[in-house]
């Protein structure tokens, strides 16, 4: 029992600007991590519906509540996966040979494209949100971040790491087959739950996924392998992606 809130701390802490007291990392429960993924987005996303709620109850101008929950996402998680989103679209966008993508990946400089790619993606956020109509669901941004962190680890998972990944040794080790089981039923409830509890805005869910799955494999295939640079890349597209369906369905 003590692993597994130890795993859950060091979710937290490794993918949230929450402070988490204390030195809480233990290698021996580093496989366990991608199991409260699914845990962390609700708690993202939880706190995001909270927010839509309120901004809806203070009746602020439009624009002002989409910088809010344009921003929010960014800011609870301390811009950890746009910063994977940025590296792996400089190293896509470069259109050169896999090494060299790889390369431009962990180059610690900002390239144009990832600078033109991040600022059309938070521009896109940021209106879908000012033009969401008054009747959207704010209960449906529980689920975006969840179903993007469910399918994040049960990628992480299954999909063949690059060389250069930190993850492909160590992080791998110990992550069972019963894991990818556990994550996809888990994903599979998501997506029900989201058309049974909020009817069309489920499609906020399936939204979610698509975009995932649409990047993800995008990434992998052009760095021939997955890591924690893609798995942002693809996380990253994927909610604006969700945010897309909620606004304007």
């Amino acid at each position: 029992m003590k692993k597994w809130f130890r795993a859950l701390l060091m979710c937290l802490s490794m993918f949230t600007a929450v402070p988490v007291p204390g030195r809480v990392w233990d290698e021996e429960a580093r496989p366990l991590m991608t199991l409260f993924l699914p845990l962390v987005g609700a708690l993202i996303g939880g706190l995001w519906a909270v927010l839509a709620a309120l901004l809806r109850y203070w009746e602020l101008p439009r624009l002002v509540a989409g910088a809010a929950l344009c921003a929010y996402p960014f800011l609870i998680t301390g811009g950890i996966h746009f910063d994977g989103y940025l590296d792996v679209t400089d190293a896509v966008k470069s259109w050169r040979e896999p090494e060299e993508r790889r390369k431009i990946l962990k180059d610690p400089h900002v390239g144009s494209f990832a600078v033109l790619a991040g600022a059309l993606l938070i521009m896109a956020e940021f209106s879908f949100f000012s033009a969401a109509r008054a009747e959207a669901r704010p209960l449906a941004l529980l689920l975006i971040p969840t179903v993007s962190r469910t399918a994040a680890a049960l990628a992480v998972t299954v999909l063949r790491p690059m060389t250069v990944s930190e993850y492909a040794g160590a992080y791998r080790r110990g992550v069972k087959r019963s894991h990818a089981v556990l994550l996809s039923l888990l994903l599979a409830l998501e997506l029900a739950a989201g058309f049974v509890f909020l009817g069309k805005y489920g499609f906020a869910a399936a939204g979610v996924l698509l975009g995932y799955c649409h990047h993800a494999y995008r990434g992998f295939r052009s760095l021939e392998g997955f890591s924690g640079d893609v798995s942002g890349y693809a996380l990253t597209f994927a909610e604006v992606c969700g945010v897309a369906v909620f606004a304007l369905i």
